[in-house]
């Protein structure tokens, strides 16, 4: 079974795909910063030290992590749990465009019996929550 088939199959084959992405990514960084890290050793005269370049790189990853990643992390988390709510905001839009399908509806229609068993027949089939 090839990897492409994996994902297909897969439930989780997003999930696969962004830790494989994150994975790769990880390793490319810590590789490049393994060689910015000697070559700055070199110019300065310094002794190459696996803990040095330890400490640097892990530093340099969290104030990535910290900049970039929580702070998607916070806005995808923080607009997903707003909208679940059932926030004002997500409720103000759903609401509008409810209310301007419904005029549109009427407007169209010349016979309102007609329109109202329209708007009847819908909201059955999507019964507001």
């Amino acid at each position: 079974m090839d990897g492409l088939s994996f994902l297909k199959k897969s439930k989780r084959g997003y999930i696969w795909v962004t830790l494989g992405l994150f994975l790769a990514s990880l390793a490319a960084h810590w590789t490049f910063a393994w060689f910015a890290y000697v070559q700055d050793q070199e110019e300065h005269h310094q002794p190459v030290l696996p803990g040095g370049y330890f400490n640097q790189t892990l530093r340099d990853t969290m104030e990535n992590w910290q900049s970039e990643f929580l702070q998607l992390m916070w806005q995808v988390a923080g607009l997903s749990f707003l909208l679940y709510v059932g926030s004002p905001q997500s409720k103000e839009s759903s609401e509008r465009l409810e209310a301007k399908v419904d005029l549109l509806i009427k407007q169209l229609e010349g016979d309102p019996d007609k329109a109202r068993r329209l708007l009847d027949e819908i909201e059955a089939k999507y019964p507001k929550k």
